[in-house]
């Protein structure tokens, strides 16, 4: 081995980083971006489960029982209702991710040595989190009915050491089935991985293959090259989603409950953001590898990570929260596992269309404005 030529190589190596800022900030900020994201802000632990109480007896000792979950870490009471309905709407909503309903002679039957009902409704489209959040509602009741009530036991004379009849019941998966939480979102995350990597090196190739010089030669205008780069990548997503689909009925066993002409009408929306999205940072990078590593920044690492896909976002602390808003596949998979396990339609998904019409009409403009036809 040859020290002087191997230190020049060292040198040049140097050289072309320190010319090339944007990959040296990729470098730094990608692994400093992960360790904060994995070490700080999110968590395998499910805590602040949110949950909404219809207390139809309105008692002391039904106030006293429901201050065990107010008290507790593992929950965050919402509100009170007082309808079946209003508890429906913000579970299909996500708003909620259980109802506790008490028996309106709650009160009476545990003075009366009875048993106290007590029904729990609670989302089980994320199996993991079901599981997880019933089993902290297993553990208040039983502490509930094993030490809080001793103080009642005494002062009323009752002999039942089991007041509490607790009856959870479960929706949309109520076998706890991980595939049926997992596969809808799935197909967000395949669509972004072939929507943004696969488009971000298309402009960035030809500049590297020198052939951008003869496109700008011929008379075809910006908006006309990003909508012929778009369209082929737009079948192939298509062709990836009915995939997706198949794959996930057949193969795996998952129902689609909802509509499937709706599914691929906001599919749309999602994949028409994500190609441009992918055609403007290659617009951006004029270089592969650099188009490919902010691709992966930009759009593959948000959506496995602060999406809700992995991790639920209530859990996150409140400002990882808020800019999980800015992530479009955080819609998109409300949306897929709305249709798939809710059989819901536009009446509860607009809220979160609209954020995806808007992230297609923005990273389209941003793609055709971005490119220019001139040799910089």
């Amino acid at each position: 081995m040859n020290l002087r030529r191997t230190s020049a190589v060292i040198r040049k190596e140097f050289i072309q980083i320190i010319r090339d800022p944007r990959s040296l900030g990729l470098a730094i900020a990608m692994p400093i971006l992960l360790v904060v994201l994995f070490g700080y802000a999110l968590s395998l632990d499910i805590d602040n489960v949110p949950m909404a109480v219809w207390d139809q007896d309105n008692s002391q000792i039904s106030l006293d029982f429901v201050l065990n979950f107010k008290n507790s870490k593992y929950f965050k009471v919402i509100g009170c209702y007082d309808n079946y309905r209003v508890l429906e709407d913000m579970i299909d909503k996500r708003k909620i991710l259980m109802a506790l309903i008490l028996d309106k002679d709650f009160s009476r039957n545990i003075r009366s040595n009875k048993t106290a009902k007590v029904q729990l409704i609670l989302d089980g489209s994320d199996s993991n989190t079901a599981t997880i959040a019933l089993g902290y509602v297993n553990s208040v009741v039983s502490t509930y009915n094993a030490n809080f009530l001793k103080n009642f036991l005494q002062r009323y004379n009752i002999t039942n050491s089991n007041p509490i009849d607790f009856r959870p019941r479960v929706w949309f998966n109520p076998d706890f089935q991980s595939k049926l939480f997992i596969v809808p979102g799935l197909i967000a995350v395949i669509i972004m991985i072939i929507a943004a990597l696969l488009t971000s090196l298309t402009v960035a190739r030809e500049w590297e293959r020198g052939t951008m010089e003869q496109l700008i030669s011929t008379p075809v205008r910006p908006a006309e090259l990003i909508l012929g780069k778009f369209a082929p990548y737009f079948v192939i997503g298509f062709i990836d989603l009915l995939i997706s689909i198949l794959l996930g009925r057949f193969v795996f066993g998952v129902p689609m409950r909802g509509n499937l002409l709706l599914l691929f009408m906001l599919s749309s929306f999602f994949l028409t953001g994500a190609l441009s999205l992918g055609i403007y940072v290659s617009v951006v990078a004029k270089n592969q590898l650099l188009a490919s590593q902010m691709a992966m920044l930009t759009s593959f690492l948000p959506t496995i990570l602060l999406s809700g896909f992995t991790y639920e976002i209530f859990n996150m602390p409140r400002p990882i929260q808020l800019i999980t808003y800015l992530v479009p596949a955080r819609y998109f998979i409300v949306i897929l596992r709305g249709i798939y396990l809710k059989a819901v339609g536009l009446d509860i998904l607009w809220v979160e269309t609209v954020p995806l019409i808007l992230f297609a009409f923005i990273a389209v403009s941003l793609a055709v404005r971005k490119f220019k036809k001139k040799i910089l």
